[in-house]
């Protein structure tokens, strides 16, 4: 990978750390860059100031994940697809369509199977109680990780990777990593700013038990107020997504769960038929945000500290666990080369290779969004005879799939499989 190998100036490695990363942020992508850079050698500490007991409950609340294929080969690569192999759901097709509600699909639409890639599955669906179990589990286990809950970052130094907690005492790591979310306190004591826009959208997210099998297929419906996405679940279940203006979204998760469902079965169809929901109802509002820059003077940002966008192609967990990957893939040969971790150059490598290719996803999603968003008729038309056009169109077709796979562009080595 040329951005990775690219000859730089050697920093030479020295003085005593606490570990070679200090990784503000305990989600999922903590744990998983953590992971990842254990597997390249690399100590960390990650630490999040909630309790670690907020992330062990192991009951079902809906969540789940759309992981794509080089994604999955990430959570393979890093020793975890054994506890997750057995209780996630393949998605071995995608079919997108446009319409309004109690009105049905337009008959020009989206249809892409994994089989045209040669591949068994596109995807995977994995639920948030077994994916993040998992993540710690394996950090747990890992000599190289000290996990370190009820900690609160309260300050960082600007000339080095250092970091005070709330308790007064100093860490020093050789980097420091941001892996804490879209309102990231790494990236603003950095002075990294951010910009984007508010979609004017909410997603009211889900999960349904109903009476008819997936067979595997993702759906994803286009209505005037934004898509609703209908993910498959182990068994008889699926993830929803459901995009509506704030104040009908506002409106509908006020309503008890028989009229929530009275609402959401003329937008969800009869085709898997009956429907009931199963785990809790959640909303978050949509919006687009970029940092600035990814990295700053001994910092990088990883996942959505860097990038937020439209979960309209479900890739914003895909371009945090691609973030990992590159980061390790980088920092790995840079160890190799007796470069320091931290070094401009080196960092410099990570941002090149990931900066461009989440912007160009955000603009995407953007467009896609605007496009099918609303109910102007000459936009319906064409967006429809598009979508026709690229369904019977083989070429264009398999380099859909392969991007919804994850298996475009330069890869990392976690991702080749």
């Amino acid at each position: 990978m040329a951005v990775a190998l690219d000859n730089g100036a050697r920093t030479v490695i020295s003085g005593a750390m606490d570990a070679d990363a200090l990784i503000v942020g305990g989600g999922l992508t903590g744990p998983l860059t953590a992971l990842a850079l254990a597997r390249a050698g690399l100590t960390s500490i990650v630490l999040d100031a909630r309790p670690r007991a907020a992330f062990d409950d192991a009951a079902f609340d809906g969540r789940a994940y759309a992981m794509a294929l080089g994604s999955v080969r990430v959570l393979q690569g890093l020793g975890l697809w054994g506890a997750l192999a057995d209780v996630a759901q393949p998605i071995t097709g995608i079919r997108a369509s446009d319409g309004r509600a109690g009105e049905g699909a337009s008959p020009l639409h989206l249809a892409f199977d994994a089989a045209e890639i040669g591949e068994p599955f596109m995807g995977q669906m994995i639920e948030d109680r077994h994916l993040r179990p998992a993540l710690l589990a394996a950090c747990d286990a890992s000599d190289r990780i000290d996990m370190r809950f009820g900690v609160a970052v309260t300050d960082q130094s600007v000339e080095g990777a250092s970091v005070r907690v709330a308790a007064g005492s100093d860490l020093t790591g050789r980097v420091l990593l941001g892996c804490d979310g879209r309102d990231s306190g790494v990236a603003q004591r950095a002075g990294i700013r951010r910009v984007g826009r508010d979609y004017g959208q909410t997603a009211l997210v889900c999960a349904l038990s109903h009476d008819l099998p997936h067979h595997g297929i993702a759906h994803q419906f286009f209505m005037p107020p934004g898509p609703l996405a209908i993910l498959p679940l182990r068994g008889n279940r699926s993830s929803i997504v459901w995009t509506e203006t704030p104040e009908v979204a506002a409106e509908l998760n006020a309503l008890s769960d028989d009229d929530y469902l009275d609402v959401l079965r003329p937008r969800f169809g009869s085709f898997l038929g009956q429907i009931a929901l199963t785990g809790a109802r959640y909303t978050y509002p949509l919006n687009l945000t970029l940092a600035d820059a990814f990295t700053a003077p001994l910092i990088a940002l990883v996942g959505d500290a860097a990038h937020g966008i439209h979960p309209i192609a479900g890739q914003g967990l895909n371009l945090g666990v691609k973030d990992v990957a590159a980061l390790a893939h980088v920092l790995d040969h840079a160890r190799a080369r007796g470069e320091d971790p931290g070094a401009p150059d080196v960092l410099a490598r990570y941002q090149r290779w990931r900066r461009f290719d989440t912007g160009m996803m955000g603009f995407a999603t953007d467009a896609v969004n605007r496009l099918f968003s609303n109910d102007n008729p000459a936009l319906r038309l064409a967006r429809d005879v598009g979508m026709g056009a690229i369904s019977a169109w083989p070429g264009a077709r398999r380099r859909f799939i392969r991007e919804a796979a994850g298996l475009t562009g330069d890869l990392p080595d976690l991702m080749r499989g």
